[in-house]
């Protein structure tokens, strides 16, 4: 594992035991994230990426946004974005699968976009091949994502999660359809991302109010994920991701 990416893992670990102590819910999606976090060390090291030092840098800053959030919250619950406000604030009662879900959405449409915006400069999305690059290697990561959907699940079965007859028949579909809204939602990614771009040239201002309206979309997403019936369906209807509207 590289020198970055094992510093990352090794703050996660901290925060993760530090959660784990409290019994805090956030627990398992830093639980899934960190071990994430790890493959996608892996990954890199194994050459899965065409470019691994730029995968390197934008897996740290990608999950800065988050540990950033993480620590907010623990310092003062109303001060992290929205979407992360309501992913943090849902019922400890709630399965540990929920958690997960809550916090990989609040991360991927709020925290990936801006991501990719701070580590892909404007030149490099106006340079068709670079820009084709980076967005190849984005779209590796699901793979790494992938591969890890069966062994999460059995963590998160192990971690108390709730197994009736049904989702264990079910759990085949679940990752699946699991896969599916991981692309969909990147594709949604990278088009916010690009939207970001446009907005930042145009100056603070413009780029200010374009990121309030990804925080808005986001925390919508989050709080739909949060209400009673059968998130599966939501999501199939509506799509993990998130749109931005044209600025």
């Amino acid at each position: 594992m590289t020198e970055a990416v094992g510093a990352l893992a090794a703050q996660m670990e901290e925060l993760l035991a530090s959660l784990e102590a409290d019994r805090d819910p956030g627990r398992f999606f830093l639980g899934v994230y960190l071990r994430t976090t790890v493959a996608v060390g892996a990954a890199i090291d194994a050459g899965a990426f065409e470019d691994p030092a730029w995968v390197e840098e934008w897996d740290v800053d990608f999950a800065g946004l988050y540990l950033d959030a993480l620590t907010a919250h623990r310092r003062d619950p109303a001060s992290p974005p929205r979407p992360w406000r309501l992913a943090f604030g849902a019922r400890p009662d709630l399965p540990p699968e929920a958690h997960v879900l809550l916090g990989m959405n609040a991360h991927i449409n709020l925290d990936l976009p801006q991501s990719l915006v701070r580590v892909i400069p404007p030149a490099d999305f106006d340079d068709p091949a670079t820009s084709d690059l980076r967005r190849r290697d984005h779209e590796r990561i699901d793979r790494v994502l992938a591969s890890r959907v069966a062994a999460e699940d059995a963590e998160l079965h192990r971690a108390g999660g709730r197994r009736t007859r049904l989702d264990r028949l079910l759990a085949p579909v679940n990752r699946t359809a699991s896969q599916v809204f991981l692309r969909e939602s990147r594709r949604k990614v990278w088009a916010n991302a690009r939207q970001l771009d446009a907005a930042r040239r145009r100056g603070p201002d413009v780029h200010g109010r374009r990121l309030a309206e990804l925080e808005t979309v986001a925390a919508v997403r989050v709080d739909d994920l949060l209400r009673p019936g059968p998130v599966l369906v939501r999501l199939a209807v509506r799509g993990f991701g998130v749109t931005l509207p044209p600025g």
